[in-house]
């Protein structure tokens, strides 16, 4: 069929490989539903370029569980770059892989890459898109990808990945349905109905294509799979046999392997398929021409018979050691043979897990142990052991709870203590995730008292860490440091880098209160220990209580920093749960900063995430919480939250900002105010040190300015300044640390052209309930002619909207929908909702037409 509508999309295309050429690199996603003609596209644009352009070509497999770095690995094939030897050399570690793929693809100058049906992608794959897509600017690779657009998990995985590369650095390609002329134009060629086609097909490529080859006579078929199957009943037996027998192959069947599974009358068979229109020849593999049609032939295939072309088609696989342990998971997983899945489903688990392919490894350790029944004990605990660990990276804690509890159950069988004590201390990490100290204090102790009856061994030490850091998180210093200690004395004595790093961090995070020098260098021990042993999660873990020692002590440059390195550390290695930790953080940060729409963006990403667990969106809530409050957004079900998190376990980091929270509500009269007393009282009988307190503190004497504000020495300057009077000195510090809503707070203890200062900061930033409140009190203490706010020209300024929001207004302004927008920018559409919001409000509009109007009259657009 030929190529029709496409000229727009193809043009594109050449215009980004001109770029890629000139050394400027893309990632072109090419979207559209299943059957749009993406594959057709990409082909008639490759078979059209030039002889010297390396062109290397690779897909994703529609496996039951997907092959890690699958497109990778053919990639690497394509370009005699030895992707086994390197992983190997490497050491597992993806960003050297990664980059050293980058340096092999780059090495032979102008280079297109071709990646098919990414929405079948692994999570090893996806990293790598993510890797070259945010370095690819720089390059001379154009990466053409093919995705659906439907609402799948992996199409879902897919948005996601392609969110975390630069704007300018991605484009989106749509392959849209045919239109009506198109499909009467094709159909006049075929001297066909094409009224009829077009009302069956309604545009989609695939199919009208497959209506146009039914026969001429009769009705159409009413579907694409009655279309294929009628067009497969033309077959000979025999060829209908292979036909088959290749539909069990996701994506295509090597020739030598159906050889092997048909014999010598395998050519001819295959020969007639193929001139049928059916099969397509590649050389040395068959493929059917969509896979909508293959999956029509797969589904007719009655259970026994399908059952048989599997069988048939793992013996002949398994003949080839090159084979990946994916495919033969999948073909002996539908073939039902329990022997084989047993044998290879743990391996393919690991190897998924090596790679970083963690949600594949997940899925592998599930079919593993849907079949294990027959396994010995210890075979089966290991089962459970490795599908906890890997759940629990992927954020699955509750699975990950219950199969370690399932493991512990039989490490204790096998009167196995050390490995049992194991599964108590990784219970205790697990329920703590899941909010509940409780539970993670009785585990953790259950761990130590029952491996201190073993000889001393590495699981004691992490178990001595474990308790060290629950102490931590609870700010009891002495026992953090003590438990440390023994952590620390015992990993260096067995050789444990791991474990030792793990116990720093505890150290040096709660050391912070009593010897902040001591605590700073235990932490970047800590960090650079976990660096250098690419030990990722507790480089992760250090990333983050470096950046909120610096929090706590209002270093923000400091913290920043940690974040931005951090949150990259975490993108690269998919480590999502500290991610998503860090970026709440973030968003505090960008609130303390003023940048109040970027600390909402960042906060949503998270809690609009229903996967994340309650431990890592509190940072996140705390953002929102403090954010809503000042804008008079409602608040409450943030609030709620927060209270829910804190009934399982009062934690002081957790108790600290909810109090902060509940004080500056009661403050502006929207909460119980004998409440917020209670929580700040409750937080300071906890605090262990008055540095802890600081913050709290402030927001007592702005409750209540008779309260005696006790011991001010050790805390935050700018909060020992305000307690002590000098609101002058504190404003200054707040002023040179760029956080304008804490220096508005200072100023408020200071005379009337300091609090209308404040009033005006409060104006500025928008936190219309704080300024409405100052007016009052203002009003109480006598002041007269106070401004109701500020101008709607002051309000409107431009130089008020966000680069991201700027984008968001272009697109505005080009008519596209929020979906359409989330689409384009690789966002959700609930971000593009708050980036809207922001944007209307910033440009006082009540509509999108008024806010495009006025985007055009300022020159913003």
């Amino acid at each position: 069929m030929m190529l029709l509508e496409r000229q727009p999309q193809l043009q594109q295309m050449d215009a980004l490989l001109a770029d890629a050429t000139g050394g400027r690199g893309r990632v072109a996603v090419v979207s559209g539903e299943a059957g749009a003609g993406k594959t057709a596209l990409v082909e008639a644009f490759a078979n059209r370029l030039d002889d010297g352009l390396t062109v290397l070509r690779s897909a994703c497999e529609d496996l039951s569980i997907p092959d890690p770095l699958g497109p990778l690995h053919d990639l690497a094939r394509n370009a005699q770059w030895e992707l086994s030897r390197a992983i190997d050399d490497r050491q597992v570690q993806r960003l050297p892989l990664f980059s050293e793929a980058l340096d092999v693809f780059e090495a032979n100058g102008p280079c297109l890459l071709i990646i098919e049906d990414l929405h079948w992608a692994d999570d090893a794959t996806l990293d790598f898109v993510r890797f070259l897509g945010r370095r690819i600017a720089n390059t001379h690779i154009l990466l053409l990808i093919t995705a659906r657009t439907d609402r799948s998990e992996g199409q879902m995985r897919v948005r996601r990945a392609l969110g975390e590369i630069p704007a300018g650095n991605a484009v989106r390609i749509d392959v849209p349905l045919l239109s009506e002329s198109a499909v009467l134009s094709l159909a006049a060629t075929a001297e066909r109905d094409g009224d009829a086609i077009y009302r069956a097909s309604a545009g989609n490529a695939f199919f009208v294509t497959e209506l146009l080859a039914a026969e001429g006579d009769g009705a159409l078929p009413a579907s694409v799979r009655d279309a294929v199957l009628a067009r497969a009943e033309k077959l000979s037996p025999g060829a209908r046999s292979m036909l088959d027998a290749v539909s069990v192959f996701p994506r295509r069947a090597d020739a030598w392997a159906l050889s092997g599974l048909c014999g010598i009358a395998a050519a001819g068979q295959l020969a007639e398929c193929v001139a049928n229109g059916l099969l397509e020849d590649f050389g040395d593999g068959y493929a059917f021409r969509h896979e909508i049609a293959r999956t029509a032939i797969e589904m007719a295939l009655t259970p026994s018979k399908r059952r048989e072309y599997n069988e048939r088609a793992l013996a002949a696989l398994r003949e080839n050691p090159q084979v990946a342990t994916a495919r033969l998971v999948h073909h002996a997983v539908e073939a039902q043979n329990l022997d084989v899945v047993r044998e290879l489903a743990p391996a393919a688990a690991r190897e998924a897990s090596r790679v970083g392919a963690h949600r594949d490894a997940v899925g592998y350790y599930e079919v593993a142990l849907r079949y294990a029944d027959m396994l010995p004990v210890e075979k089966r605990a290991e089962l459970y052991e490795g599908h906890a660990f890997e759940c629990h990276l992927i954020g699955r804690v509750d699975a990950a709870m219950e199969a370690q509890g399932r493991a512990r159950q039989l490490r204790q069988a096998l009167g196995d203590r050390v490995k049992e004590g194991d599964s108590l201390r990784c219970l205790s990490r697990f329920a703590y995730l899941l909010g509940d100290r409780g539970a993670a204090d009785r585990f953790g102790e259950q761990a130590v008292e029952l491996l201190e009856t073993a000889p001393d061994s590495a699981e004691l030490a992490m178990a001595y860490s474990n308790l060290s850091q629950l102490a931590m998180l609870a700010e009891r210093l002495e026992d953090t440091l003590s438990l440390g200690g023994k952590a620390v004395e015992l990993a260096e004595r067995l050789n444990r880098p791991d474990i030792l790093c793990h116990a720093l961090n505890n150290v040096g995070a709660a050391g912070q209160w009593l010897d902040f020098t001591k605590g700073r260098r235990d932490l970047a021990r800590s960090l650079g220990i976990a660096l250098s042993g690419n030990f990722q999660e507790h480089a992760a873990r250090a990333f983050t209580n470096c950046a909120c020692v610096e929090m706590n002590r209002l270093n923000f440059k400091e913290a920043a920093s940690f974040l931005g390195r951090g949150i990259a550390y975490c993108i690269e290695n998919d480590l999502a749960t500290w991610r998503d930790y860090m970026r709440g953080v973030q968003a505090q940060l960008l609130l303390r900063l003023g940048l109040w729409d970027d600390a909402a963006a960042m906060a949503h990403e998270v809690v609009d995430d229903e996967a994340t667990t309650p431990l890592v969106r509190y940072p996140s809530l705390v953002a929102l919480a403090r954010l809503r409050i000042r804008r008079g957004d409602p608040a409450e079900p943030i609030v709620e939250e927060m209270r829910r998190f804190l009934d399982k376990g009062m934690e002081l980091q957790r108790l600290v900002p909810f109090a902060g929270v509940m004080a500056e509500l009661a403050w502006l009269g929207e909460g119980d105010r004998d409440e917020a007393l209670h929580l700040i009282a409750l937080a300071e009988g906890l605090a262990p040190t008055r540095a802890v307190f600081g913050e709290l503190a402030t927001w007592r004497r702005l409750l209540s300015p008779e309260s005696d504000p006790g011991e001010a020495d050790g805390m935050a300057e700018p909060h020992r300044l305000q307690l002590v009077g000098d609101w002058r000195a504190a404003a200054a510090l707040w002023t040179n640390m760029g956080a304008p809503f804490e220096r508005a707070l200072a100023l408020l203890q200071g005379d009337e052209a300091a609090r209308r200062e404040a009033l005006d900061i409060f104006e500025a930033l928008g936190a219309r309930p704080v300024a409405q409140h100052v007016r009052g009190l203002l009003r109480q203490s006598g002041v007269s002619h106070i401004a109701r706010g500020p101008r709607q020209a002051t309000r409107a300024n431009q130089a008020g909207l966000t680069q991201r929001q700027m984008e968001v207004l272009q697109l505005i302004e080009r008519g596209f929908s929020n979906k359409k927008i989330a689409a384009h920018l690789t966002i959700s559409p609930k971000t593009v909702d708050h980036h809207v919001s922001a944007v209307l409000g910033k440009l006082e509009a009540v509509s999108r037409g008024e806010a495009a109007a006025a985007a055009r009259a300022s020159g913003l657009v």
